[in-house]
């Protein structure tokens, strides 16, 4: 086990040890497992070597001579270069008081020596991964907070104010896109930390239990597909419960229940037979229980990877929309490119209820105003939601006509009247109620096609309404300013 978790993520440990003999075991345990490890002899030499080179990680010996433990913690956490850093303390002194001392000084844990091997490790790779999930969701956080600021700056730039509107309407879509992710790496964070706070102190005690024997079936437990696992309805996994009982009922095993529960858990609903050793072992349920808790760590991880690839998916929408914004030359732009953008910042609009049908065809780059086309794509699919009350099917196909591109975006909404149909792209005229549209929207989107030496042409009848928008791939220079 400790192999596959070592293998996900390595740091750089700085292990301080008067004792020669220590720190030769300690750094020959962690850079077996791959560890980068720098060893020093003293708290002074310490400081300095943190401070020249932060380290991922600190082993700490408290009974050291001129500057003990305790006063190296103490000096790392009240230097802004060094307090970040998770100091666990490894220790002969085994009393209440020294323990508390060393966690109200800063320390993250306390391992007690003579130490187990396998209680070192876990706790290292333990601590590492929390301080690895911590900095990556700063990273996010931060990298979110310039963003907004950076969309928040733009708003002060846009003139239309019809775009101004359909900004404010997607803000609010791209606050839950965003908290909707965080609260589930906050909550995963939680997860993780509220069981190493509770379990820590029973790993060491876990691991001398482990026998040689079960150690392969742990393995295996651990090394089982998440997807496997939820696969199966409740009803399915139920019946896996009553069958597994029934089995251990008949190989003579106590606890038959419980066990049988946890075993679904894990993903196990038959062939029992290689974990037999393990069942039959006197702290099986035990050994059951702590892999359950494993797997739930894992859970948590790829919970807090999938919400990290979707705000980042968010983030990178809101870049390049506020990056657009910001440009006032012509560029080379895929033009899918700018309406996968919006759909990405209306994906809150689009999930309750609209399915989405893309249908693109592979185009040569277009040159282009890519923000003012952003705001095309913005207008048009808003508007189609609108129509569709956000229930229904956008159609969005995107194809070359000989020297243009052709973008059509087709909505299953109520359609457009036919004494509507000849006024609107007409500036002000708008059927919508007081409050909800300046009547600007679609007369914008005329002037930037136009701009872009290209028309607009719908056709609509009830349930079916297509904005045909043809664009030529290159703009001829002397007409693209009018």
């Amino acid at each position: 086990m400790n192999d596959e978790l070592t293998s996900i993520s390595q740091g750089n440990i700085l292990v301080v040890d008067d004792t020669p003999a220590n720190l030769r075991l300690l750094v020959g345990i962690l850079t077996e497992k791959g560890y980068k490890v720098r060893p020093v002899p003293n708290g002074e030499l310490a400081l300095s070597a943190a401070r020249g080179f932060p380290p991922d990680l600190i082993l700490l010996d408290i009974m050291m001579p001129e500057m003990n433990g305790y006063e190296v913690c103490s000096e790392l956490k009240a230097d802004e270069r060094t307090c970040d850093i998770p100091v666990i303390f490894i220790s002969a002194i085994n009393d209440v008081l020294d323990k508390v001392k060393a966690f109200s000084v800063g320390g993250v844990d306390y391992i007690t020596k003579p130490f187990h091997v396998e209680e070192v490790l876990a706790r290292v790779e333990a601590h590492l991964t929390i301080c690895k999930l911590q900095r990556n969701l700063q990273d996010k956080n931060e990298e979110l907070t310039q963003t907004l600021q950076q969309l928040k700056s733009t708003q002060n730039q846009l003139i239309q104010s019809e775009k101004m509107a359909a900004l404010g309407q997607l803000i609010a879509g791209i606050a839950h896109e965003i908290n909707t992710p965080l609260g589930a790496i906050r909550s995963s964070i939680e997860n993780i930390a509220n069981f190493l706070s509770q379990n820590i102190e029973q790993l060491a005690d876990f691991f001398q239990k482990l026998s040689k024997e079960c150690n392969p079936d742990l393995l295996s437990l651990l090394q089982k597909p998440p997807q496997q696992q939820n696969i199966f309805s409740v009803k399915e996994k139920r019946q896996f419960k009553k069958s597994l009982r029934s089995q251990l009922d008949s190989l003579g095993i106590d606890n038959s229940d419980i066990l049988a529960d946890t075993l679904v858990k894990l993903g196990v609903y038959s062939d029992i037979e290689q974990f037999l050793p393990l069942l039959k072992d006197p702290n099986g349920e035990m050994i059951l229980n702590n892999a359950y808790q494993f797997v739930s760590l894992q859970k948590s991880t790829q919970i807090i990877t999938t919400a990290t690839e979707r705000t980042a998916k968010v983030v990178f929408a809101l870049k390049n929309y506020a990056r657009y914004d910001s440009m006032a030359e012509k560029v080379e732009t895929n033009i899918t490119d700018g309406i996968e953008t919006v759909l990405t910042l209306y994906h809150n609009h689009l999930k309750q209820g609209v399915k989405v049908i893309k249908n693109y065809h592979d185009l040569p780059l277009v040159l282009c105003y890519p923000d003012e086309l952003n705001q095309v794509w913005t207008n048009l699919i808003h508007n189609a939601l609108q129509a569709m009350e956000n229930q229904g099917t956008l159609i969005i196909d995107v194809s070359r006509q000989d020297t243009k591109v052709l973008v059509s975006i087709t909505d299953s909404g109520r359609g457009i009247p036919p004494e509507v149909m000849p006024r609107i792209f007409e500036p002000f005229f708008t059927t919508k109620i007081a409050g909800e549209g300046s009547g600007l929207g679609l007369d914008i989107v005329r002037k930037i096609i136009e701009k872009h030496q290209g028309k607009i042409e719908v056709d609509s009848v009830p349930s079916q309404t297509t904005f045909n928008v043809y664009l030529p791939i290159n703009i001829n220079e002397d007409f693209s300013h009018v």
